[in-house]
């Protein structure tokens, strides 16, 4: 079986590869994938990654077609979200109670999300039902903005800022409004733009209590006003230069968790670390592998809690592709969370 995906780097360079896609073995899964949404990291390989072209998408939902011999727990037709990274269960991180630290985690591989068919183990995959493919593909995001809130500990009534008002950032934000903060914050780089514009009316519509505008506003200004001794809790969804702001607003014994990725060599900042002992304040990194919590996810968009329908502003075909990752870096259109639909 052919499968045709997108790989990609810096400059917006796209291509599409063919690959051949053997049969299942033993414990092997084969899915045609449905959708796929495009991830920040994505965007990041494709405005500044300058090694090979990467495989691109791993937000992903598939229908099964074929099983290995072994595969019990799902069959042909089976709806499946994939875990991009799944834990092993053997290693002696996941036998100490300690998935979440996994060191031989399963893969998807090297191939493409935004492709047309996988092959995969089957432990990679979690079978979902009452959504539609791109409803489903926000799965990985979520998760992703779940655990960063599971991360953080906020306390309950506590207050939280979140920076960066992309999807996840928006998503992270509803979250630890549910998760009980009773006041959270979301910075956007430009309200008056058109895609500024979108975000802040979904953030509105999420219950959010404030949006700041980081390109006219001082945001330490803006919370040191409603919280002079800082807040509780930050969750860094943008790029990493963001923690200085962090630094600024977050309270005595306050914790900044962060999740923002940057590939163009503006990854690394300067930390006073005598102000971070004197204040007790706690910085911690989190990233999505392995797959934690996606069924979790899945929960929170069947029953609404996150609203999938408005997070996605658009879709697209394979062909499209490179048109929709122009509109996203030059912000020439109001993206909030764009996905791949692959019908055909």
């Amino acid at each position: 079986m052919e499968s045709k995906g997108l790989y990609g780097k810096k400059y917006i360079d796209v291509e599409t590869r063919s690959v051949d896609i053997n049969p299942p073995g033993f414990n092997d899964v084969i899915v045609k994938i449905h959708a796929c949404g495009v991830c920040g990291t994505d965007i990041n390989f494709l405005k500044q990654w300058t090694g090979q072209a990467m495989p691109l998408g791993h937000e992903i939902a598939a229908e099964v077609l074929e099983v290995g011999k072994g595969v019990k727990n799902i069959k042909p037709g089976d709806k499946v979200i994939v875990e991009d990274c799944s834990m092993c269960g053997i290693c002696i991180n996941c036998k100490n109670g300690k998935p979440d630290k996994c060191i031989n985690m399963y893969n998807i591989n090297g191939q493409p999300g935004m492709g047309q068919y996988m092959c995969l183990r089957y432990n990679s995959l979690i079978k979902f039902d009452g959504l539609d493919f791109s409803e489903a593909s926000l799965t990985e995001p979520l998760s992703v903005s779940l655990n960063s809130v599971l991360n953080a500990e906020i306390p309950f009534n506590g207050s939280v800022a979140v920076l960066g008002c992309g999807p996840l950032g928006l998503m992270s934000a509803k979250i630890a409004k549910i998760h009980g903060a009773s006041f959270v914050a979301v910075s956007e780089l430009n309200t008056g733009s058109r895609l500024g514009k979108a975000r802040v009316k979904l953030a509105d519509k999420m219950g959010i209590d404030l949006v700041i505008d980081s390109s006219r506003e001082n945001i330490e200004k803006i919370i040191k006003k409603k919280f002079p001794k800082g807040v509780d809790r930050v969750i860094v969804s943008s790029p990493p230069e963001s923690i200085y702001d962090a630094l600024k607003i977050i309270g005595y014994g306050g914790i900044i968790t962060f999740y923002g990725l940057h590939f163009g060599g503006k990854n690394t900042i300067n930390i006073d670390i005598n102000n971070l002992i004197f204040q007790k304040i706690s910085l911690r990194p989190f990233f999505a592998e392995p797959a934690i919590n996606f069924n979790v996810s899945i929960e929170l968009l069947k029953k609404g809690v996150i609203p999938a329908k408005e997070i996605i502003t658009h879709t697209f075909e394979m062909q499209g592709a490179k048109n929709i990752f122009n509109s996203i870096i030059e912000g020439s259109e109001p993206v909030i969370k764009a996905v791949m639909i692959l019908d055909s």
